[in-house]
Formats: C-alpha cells, sequence, structure tokens
C-alpha cells in the first residue's frame, strides 16, 4: 500500500495538543483498476492493493483502537497509517474556522468593461452588462482601484489585479493606465502586481498581443472547443460564429508569448461545457490539436430548465468523460495540461484557504465601473450585496464589518452539506455565489446537486492521477 503524505498534515492535525479524538470518515473509490483511499483531515492518499482496499470496509477505528498490538500483514500496514494520524485520521481544523481573521486586500477583480462583443448563451453576466447599462471604467478610476488595493493591502507585499468584464479589450485605455501607474510605483510602494486579463480574443492584435504578454502574469483565453460547439453558443451579436475570428489570434498571443523573455508565460484556454456538447473530451482533443495545451473546460452551472443546462440525467455522460481524459493523461497519449485534474497532494493551499475558498468578500473584491465594490464578480449588480465605493477615503463600515464579516464565518464547517464531505479541503465548500443564487445563502450547499457530484468525480481523477505520479506508477 503505497502512501502520499499532504504537508499540510502538520497543520490539520495537532500532536501537541491533547484533546478529543474527532475521527474522520476516509473516501475508497477504484479508478481504472487502481485503489485509492482518501483521508481528508490529514490529507494523505494512499494507493491500495485490493486486499487492503476491501479489509478497510471491515476495519474501524474502534477495532484499531480495541486491538492494537494484533500482529501481521494487512492489519498491521493499516494499523501504522492509523497510528500515525494518515488513516481515520483526526479533524482539528474547527479550531482556525473560528479564529476571525482581519485580512488585508490581497487582490481586486477590476470590471473594467460593462459591455461584450458576444452574446454567449450562458452568459451570468447577461452580455456582459450585469443587469444594468453598457458602460466602460474611466482610466482615472481604475487607478484609483490601484491606489484602493495598495492602501488596503496591510504588509502584504504581492498583490493581484484581474482585468475581467463583459470583454476588458473594449476598454484598453484603461486597462494600459492601470498597469503602466502600477509599474510605475511598485518600488515606492514596496508592491509587486500580477495582472491577469480575461478575454474572447475579438480585439486582439498584434500591438497588444504583445503588450500582454509584456505585462500580464496570467492570460486567460475564452474558447469552448470545437466550432460547432463555440458557435452555437458564443456568438456575436449578429448571431455569426466567433471560433474563426479568434484562433489564430489565439495561436499568436500562445506562441508568441512562449517565446517571450518575460518571466509572465501563464495562459490557459477558458471554456465551458454545456448539456450540447457532452462529449466534452473532443472539445479538449481539438483544443490541443489547435496548439493549446493548457485547457480548463467548466461545466456550465444554473437553472435546470434551461435549455443549455447540465442536469442529472447527464451525469454518467460526464462521468464517462472525466474517465477518459483520464486514462489518456495517464497512459502519456496527450500532453494536456487539463486544469481541474491538477491539485497538490505535496503541499497545496494553507488551512485557511482551504476552509474557506477564494477569499471574496474577505482578500478579494470586485469593482465595477462606477467604483462600487462587491464581494466578487459573481455578485455584482445585485443592490443588497454593494460593499461601498473605492472613491470613499475610507472603507465604509459595511465593507469592513458586515459582509467582511459574513464572509470570514463563511467556511466547510458553516455550510450545510460540507462538513462531513470527504471532499472539503479540496473544493472549499465551493462558489459561495453559486449558492447564493441557488438558495439565497452562501451557506446552503447541496451535496446531491450535479455540481457537487460533478466536483467530486473529477477530485476522484485528479486526486489518482497525482498519486499515481508520486507513487511512480506512471
Amino acid at each position: 500500500m503505497t502512501s502520499t503524505n499532504a504537508k499540510q498534515e502538520r497543520s490539520l492535525t495537532s500532536s501537541d495538543a491533547k484533546q478529543e479524538r474527532s475521527y474522520n470518515n476516509i473516501h475508497k473509490y477504484t479508478l481504472d483498476g487502481d485503489y485509492f483511499v482518501v483521508d481528508p483531515a490529514s490529507g494523505a492518499v494512499h494507493v491500495a492493493d485490493k486486499t487492503a482496499f476491501d479489509f478497510l470496509d471491515k476495519v474501524k477505528p474502534s477495532i484499531f483502537e480495541r486491538y492494537e498490538g494484533i500482529p501481521g500483514g494487512c492489519y498491521s500496514e493499516l494499523y501504522a497509517l492509523y497510528k500515525r494520524g494518515l488513516l481515520f485520521g483526526d479533524d482539528n481544523c474547527r479550531e482556525h474556522a473560528k479564529t476571525s481573521i482581519d485580512a488585508p486586500l490581497k487582490a481586486l477583480c477590476l470590471h473594467v468593461s460593462h459591455d461584450c462583443n458576444l452574446r454567449c448563451g450562458y452568459c451570468f453576466a447577461k452580455d456582459g452588462t450585469y443587469g444594468g447599462e453598457r458602460q466602460t471604467m474611466p482610466p482615472e478610476t481604475a487607478i484609483a482601484a490601484i491606489d484602493f488595493l495598495v492602501k488596503n493591502s496591510g504588509e502584504r507585499t504581492e498583490l493581484e489585479a484581474d482585468f475581467f468584464g463583459g470583454e476588458p479589450l473594449m476598454a484598453w485605455e484603461t486597462v494600459t493606465a492601470a498597469v503602466d501607474y502600477a509599474r510605475a510605483n511598485e518600488s515606492r510602494w514596496g508592491k509587486r502586481f500580477r495582472f491577469t486579463v480575461t478575454t474572447n480574443g475579438l480585439l486582439l492584435d498584434d500591438d497588444k498581443i504583445a503588450y500582454i504578454n509584456a505585462n500580464m502574469s496570467n492570460c486567460v483565453l475564452s474558447l469552448d472547443g470545437r466550432k460547432a460547439v463555440n458557435d452555437k453558443i458564443r456568438p456575436t451579436p449578429n448571431g455569426g460564429g466567433s471560433f474563426d475570428l479568434v484562433t489564430d489570434k489565439f495561436k499568436r498571443l500562445v506562441q508568441s508569448r512562449s517565446k517571450t523573455d518575460s518571466n509572465f508565460k501563464d495562459w490557459y484556454i477558458r471554456g465551458t461545457f454545456t448539456a450540447y456538447n457532452l462529449d466534452f473530451t473532443e472539445d479538449v482533443i481539438e483544443l490541443s490539436r489547435l496548439g493549446f495545451r493548457n485547457i480548463s473546460l467548466e461545466p456550465v452551472t444554473g437553472d435546470e430548465a434551461l435549455p443549455y443546462a447540465i442536469k442529472h440525467e447527464h451525469l454518467p455522460q460526464i462521468y464517462e468523460q472525466y474517465e477518459r481524459l483520464y486514462r489518456m493523461i495517464k497512459a502519456g497519449e496527450s500532453d494536456i495540461n487539463f486544469f481541474h485534474f491538477n491539485v497538490d497532494l505535496e503541499g497545496g493551499a494553507c488551512v485557511i484557504r482551504r476552509l474557506r475558498g477564494c477569499g471574496c468578500g474577505n482578500d478579494y473584491l470586485a469593482v465595477t465601473p462606477d467604483a462600487t465594490v462587491y464581494p466578487c464578480h459573481r455578485f455584482v449588480g445585485f443592490p443588497e450585496w454593494e460593499m461601498g465605493s473605492i472613491k470613499q477615503e475610507t472603507p465604509p463600515q459595511k465593507m469592513k464589518d458586515e459582509i467582511k464579516a459574513y464572509f470570514t464565518e463563511t467556511h466547510i464547517y458553516s455550510k450545510r452539506d460540507c462538513p462531513d464531505c470527504w471532499a472539503r479541503f479540496y473544493c472549499s465548500g465551493g462558489c459561495n455565489a453559486s449558492s447564493n443564487e441557488r438558495f439565497n445563502d452562501c451557506r446552503i450547499t447541496d451535496s446531491k446537486s450535479v455540481e457537487c457530484l460533478m466536483m467530486k468525480k473529477r477530485l476522484e481523477c485528479a486526486i489518482a492521477l497525482n498519486a499515481l505520479k508520486i507513487a511512480n506508477k506512471c
């Protein structure tokens, strides 16, 4: 039985403190002929043989406590893992969840454009307008947002700003003004910025590509896969397809980005799959064939009554596609870097991040073209989630206390179906905005929902793939 042990074991288990033992369930599953056992609390993942895998159905923590001296093969090995806290480990993270953190700002999502030159059928941002007027952020507002981030970042030295929309290249002057201002003042502030831009590519040209490659730490390129799939759901305002308009531009950006002398080389294709392309592995293969190795393909979420929505009846097909991708990558048949199969089993995020996820409403905020602040881009347009304005000299009390405190206290132990879920430290309770949209409460999750079930399946594939790599089995 081969084990991989995440380094967070030291912070997830408390060997120094004497406290009542809180036993944690394990998660067992098989995939493509291999056997895996996940111990959520310790972060340990065990690649087991069938004997140990089956034996765990008979062995519980109470058995280990009662018969702790029994020698012999499989039991002895499992008992040793149990004693090390790597099997049925202690879940001591609640003490961190109760700690109220007043985190300084780390990142802003700058909505430089509430307008878009595409009409994607699944767009949560309502064609980029977020339910309001079409507008772009003035350069002076973006510069004020950079000042706001610096002022409220405390002792943090590494800061992030994402240019988002709508389509941010429709406000290119604002993008460059913000970047140039930050770069010119980094040394004086003692800060360093990481910039990201997300674009549909329609307005890309050689000058913009050169600027992005010189200044953006990450570039997210929106494309949904095969031409027919992409053009069905991502049309232009006149109903035409967008695939042929952007693929060559994306190729030029990626090819030149890989040749640049800059350290800022991160990029990936960001697509969405829907009920229209349940065979989405074919889209991953096509994107790879076009020369795009770094691929993120997310399932659409939302009202299951919508024609493109993924429903429970689609799950067997989706599971099969995730397993197909898993087998392809495991066998070395493709050089694809599938974003959602990336999971760090030897280090990973700190405990606080694992409990609370993205940091929305706390150390991560969104700013709209009129300078209004929201917890994140998915809350924009909902008046009840307004947190004030960056134009105020001092952040309003609502920003500092009410909403910020709410998200500080929103974590895997305060969400309905998360505390005992085996995947809780990997998904951190899922998207707060998605829960709010569905249940009108960020702290209500549904372990039987399509979103949760898809997440757990792809996590199984991701964990298995990385555990096997560590075990030198593939």
